[in-house]
C-alpha cells in the first residue's frame, strides 16, 4: 500500500500509542504510522525523513531520555524540519506548561485523551487540520 503522509507517534506509554494508532487506523486515513518511545529516538529517525512536508509528529510531553519540550526545541532548530506540524499531548492542562510548549514550537497542544472516543476525536482533528 502506498501512503501519502506519515504520522510519527512518539510516546513512552505503549498503551497510549496503541489507542492513538487504533484511532488513526479506524478513521480511514491513508497514512503510515511510525512509532518511537522517546524524543532521542525520534531525532535519530528524523535524520532519515525524506519529505517532512508530508509528515506530522504527535508527541507526548513526559518521556525518558528526552522529553517532548526538549525534542520539539531540537526539531525547530533544523531548517529542514522547522515547518513540520507537531501536536503535543500531555496529561497536564497547566497554562504555564501549555505556554512553554507553544514557545518551544508546538503547532498544537492537546490534553491527552482518556477514552477511545476522545482518541478518535483527536485522530479526526489531526486528519482535518494537518493531513
Amino acid at each position: 500500500m502506498s501512503y501519502s503522509k506519515t504520522i510519527y507517534l512518539v510516546d513512552d506509554d505503549q498503551d497510549d500509542r496503541f489507542f492513538i494508532r487504533e484511532a488513526i487506523q479506524d478513521s480511514g486515513m491513508n497514512v503510515r504510522i511510525t512509532e518511537v518511545e522517546n524524543g532521542f529516538d525520534l531525532l535519530t529517525l528524523m535524520k532519515e525523513v525524506i519529505d517532512p512536508e508530508s509528515s506530522v509528529i504527535i508527541i507526548d510531553m513526559n518521556m525518558p531520555k528526552m522529553n517532548g519540550l526538549e525534542t520539539v526545541a531540537a526539531i525547530r532548530t533544523d531548517n529542514r524540519l522547522a515547518a513540520m506540524p507537531i501536536v503535543m499531548l500531555s496529561t497536564s492542562s497547566n497554562p504555564t506548561l501549555i505556554r512553554t510548549a507553544y514557545l518551544s514550537g508546538v503547532t498544537s497542544f492537546v490534553t491527552k485523551p482518556s477514552t477511545f472516543d476522545e482518541f478518535a476525536q483527536l485522530a479526526r482533528e489531526i486528519g482535518e487540520r494537518f493531513l
